[in-house]
């Protein structure tokens, strides 16, 4: 009985951690965007929508302007800041009772993940009863707010979570979190029949885990940076809270030439720099890639050099991990294996799709509360280039580490 109980408040303590943590960046970050200021109370709704999205979970957008005008919304972003914020704590809660063992039994390790996907799936149950709103588009006593309410077409927009699907997804997620967790961590014990798995695919896990980190990183530094140095600080900070990793892995499938399809009109825009706004503005469907990003800002050419070095720290990593006596068109192989499966993970999430319309007596546009931003990833495309750069680099990294006594190696006098 005591260790049952104390195996469900294992659990407990990663779920809560995990979502404490998620609402705790969302909250700061929507905070620093201004969310706060929206109207009847909104702010605690919003900030669960937003932990619900970033924990896999679907959210439906939903506009209502009375008997004389319609509305068309979407919104489709995850922010991914969030995501990897809850995803880090809750892999390591979880983690963290097993750090002593050397082997855990199949059915051990399936009773915690049970234990910890009941409690996710009751926490974020509750979140999805929160996550719902409606507010009005336009003002308090403007113009628009004024002529819609005399013609009973006062135009706001709507948001509430989808029960099914966040249930489903958000169980996805944390599946994915506690594998990726498991997969990652050298000392995480695992089954007795799984043990010869980890040597080939944990030390290239960890050397995908820490290239998206490094990413983060660098983009943390620069982000930081920029706020002291260019003003816009908060805008600045609410990109990094909220979508750090949406920008700095866009940054890596760019440097490894990896493309995405996309455009932006209407008065708002992408919530990531500047640049990337002018470069897909306009009326059609733009391509962005490294080039086209160059054409509006000459330092996008850097993308490049810096995937390419660190992809290369990452083999070198991946290669010091590895036992001695692997062989170097096995390193090849598990790089590139693991650089496309990790971008065939990471490109779809930075999927950005936001369109919100407005027309009276569905044939007068109004303009001034109408646009869309749209940013699609060409996935398969940086799938097979991450697999060719992955083989390069691997190839490399195992050549510098050559020279460096890993484990399993004897030294030789």
């Amino acid at each position: 009985m005591r260790g049952a109980v104390r195996d469900w408040g294992d659990a407990l303590v990663a779920v809560l951690a995990a979502l404490v943590a998620m609402a705790v960046v969302a909250a700061l970050g929507l905070w620093a965007a201004g969310a706060a200021d929206l109207p009847d109370g909104a702010f605690p709704h919003v900030v669960a929508a937003v932990v619900v999205i970033a924990a896999g979970g679907s959210v439906d957008v939903a506009g209502d302007a009375g008997g004389l005008a319609g509305t068309d919304a979407e919104l489709t972003l995850m922010p991914l800041s969030v995501t990897l914020t809850g995803a880090l704590v809750a892999g390591a809660c979880f983690l963290r009772p097993l750090r002593h063992r050397a082997v855990a039994g199949t059915g051990e390790l399936l009773g915690r993940v049970a234990r910890t996907a009941v409690l996710w799936l009751a926490a974020l149950a509750a979140l999805t009863a929160l996550a719902r709103h409606t507010f009005p588009v336009a003002p308090p006593d403007s113009p628009i707010d004024i002529i819609g309410g005399l013609l009973d077409a006062t135009p706001t927009v709507g948001f509430r979570a989808d029960t099914g699907l966040t249930l489903l997804f958000g169980l996805i997620w944390l599946l994915g979190v506690l594998a990726m967790a498991l997969l990652v961590s050298r000392k995480a014990p695992l089954p007795a029949r799984l043990l010869r798995f980890q040597e080939p695919v944990r030390p290239a896990a960890f050397a995908m885990l820490l290239l998206l980190l490094a990413y983060v990183a660098v983009g943390l530094v620069v982000g930081l940076v920029v706020a002291a140095t260019r003003g816009h600080a908060a805008e600045t900070f609410a990109v990094i809270l909220l979508g750090l990793p949406n920008v700095v892995w866009l940054a890596l499938g760019l440097g490894t030439g990896a493309s995405w399809e996309g455009r932006v009109e209407g008065p708002f825009g992408l919530p990531m720099p500047h640049v990337l706004d002018q470069a897909l503005r306009g009326s059609e469907d733009t391509t962005l890639n490294v080039a086209a990003l160059a054409q509006h800002d000459g330092r996008a050419w850097w993308l490049i050099p810096v995937a390419a070095v660190l992809l290369l720290a990452a083999a070198f990593a991946m290669a010091v991990r590895s036992p001695a006596g692997t062989r170097l068109w096995q390193y090849a192989l598990h790089l590139g294996v693991a650089f496309a499966l990790t971008m065939l993970v990471v490109t779809p999430v930075t999927r950005v799709v936001a369109r919100l319309g407005l027309s009276v007596l569905g044939i007068i546009e109004i303009e001034d509360l109408g646009g869309q931003v749209a940013l699609r990833p060409h996935v398969w495309t940086a799938v097979g280039l991450a697999l060719a750069w992955g083989l390069v680099a691997g190839s490399l990294g195992g050549l510098l580490a050559s020279r460096v006594r890993r484990r399993g190696e004897v030294p030789t006098k």
